[in-house]
């Protein structure tokens, strides 16, 4: 139990891509106050717990309406999770907004986060895992959640400690990660597809 935590937690907190999403929300934010920045990343936390947590508990019941196979949607999050990779390695262009502008939900919480990767990810998993390892999954995938919250709130102060150069660093490791993942979860799909 305490190994599928620990795994679950690393493989979740690597699937929200948490680095891109400090700087991204760096940028985002950069005339915002302290106190904006802070109402910005409670939002952005509760739209992804809230998010993760819907995908993550009603996969089954997607799977069944739509008639899809957890291996058919293996290969696709794969492939999705693997373009996700891709970007991230290969960095992105970055706007700033303006404070009025409400982007906890869209665009740090959908699609930043929580991309069409990420989504498909979860709901395979949550497919998967049954029992009491869906408690145990639960709690790291809320861990992981709240994780990428302290990440965001500390971002300012990180982002003086690493550099820009440190975080998009950062970044490009996580896509690395991501990359192995989608590799991981198309060749299980294919592994396992009924003949």
């Amino acid at each position: 139990m305490v190994s599928l935590f620990v795994n679950t937690l690393i493989r979740m907190f690597f699937l929200l891509t948490p680095f891109f999403v400090m700087s991204m929300f760096l940028s985002m934010t950069r005339t915002f106050t302290q106190e904006a920045r802070r109402r910005i990343v409670v939002h952005t936390t509760l739209a992804i717990l809230i998010t993760a947590f819907v995908l993550f508990y009603f996969g089954n019941i997607i799977f069944d309406l739509l008639g899809i196979t957890i291996q058919s949607f293996q290969i696709g999050a794969g492939a999705l999770l693997f373009i996700s990779a891709v970007k991230l390695v290969q960095g992105q262009e970055q706007q700033t907004q303006s404070e009025s502008q409400d982007i906890a939900v869209v665009p740090l919480a959908l699609p930043l986060t929580v991309g069409p990767g990420t989504t498909g990810t979860l709901l395979v998993l949550g497919a998967e895992i049954t029992g009491s390892k869906k408690l145990v999954a639960s709690a790291a995938l809320f861990v992981a959640i709240i994780l990428v919250g302290i990440l965001l709130l500390l971002a300012t102060k990180l982002e003086r400690i690493l550099g820009a150069k440190g975080i998009g660093i950062l970044t490009k490791l996580t896509g690395l990660v991501l990359a192995a993942l989608a590799a991981q979860l198309i060749f299980t799909g294919i592994y396992n597809f009924p003949h």
